[in-house]
């Protein structure tokens, strides 16, 4: 079998050699009651900082803020201390990883990019108009005749 390289040596290609671990490896489906019990509390923590603050309507927004801020960070951190939320927070640190291997094209290529691009709609544009214009044409000189 061929080996495959990226154009880019010093960048993965799009076969990453380490996949991320929520697409690979032991799936359990089976969730502890333990957990179970973490995740149904962080979402009832979620749902009371989400009526608190609109039951507090009469304090102000920066403090009725902070105190929302307060419970979801309580609530993330109840649910990352399930293996569920331990392994969602393993795919979005190795998502992270993988975005930061990305070759995000420069100034210039994107500017390039971007004129190509309105060129060509607006010769499209022009090809359409034309188009339409003859159409028009070929259906009224059709119609006039049948007159």
């Amino acid at each position: 079998m061929a080996e495959r390289r990226s154009p880019k040596p010093k960048v993965g290609g799009s076969i990453p050699s380490w996949p991320a671990s929520m697409l690979v490896g032991k799936r359990t489906n089976k969730i502890s009651m333990a957990d179970k019990i973490k995740l149904v509390l962080a979402v009832v923590l979620l749902g009371l900082g989400i009526g608190a603050f609109y039951y507090y309507a009469q304090y102000s927004a920066p403090v009725r803020v902070l105190g929302l801020l307060v419970l979801v960070a309580v609530a993330v951190g109840v649910a990352l201390q399930t293996q569920v939320g331990r392994q969602a927070w393993a795919f979005v640190l190795e998502a992270r990883n993988e975005i930061r291997k990305v070759v995000w094209p420069t100034r210039k290529e994107t500017t390039q990019t971007t004129l190509v691009v309105m060129i060509v709609v607006l010769l499209v544009a022009i090809i359409l108009w034309l188009l339409d214009m003859f159409l028009l044409w070929a259906v009224q000189l059709l119609t006039n005749q049948g007159a």
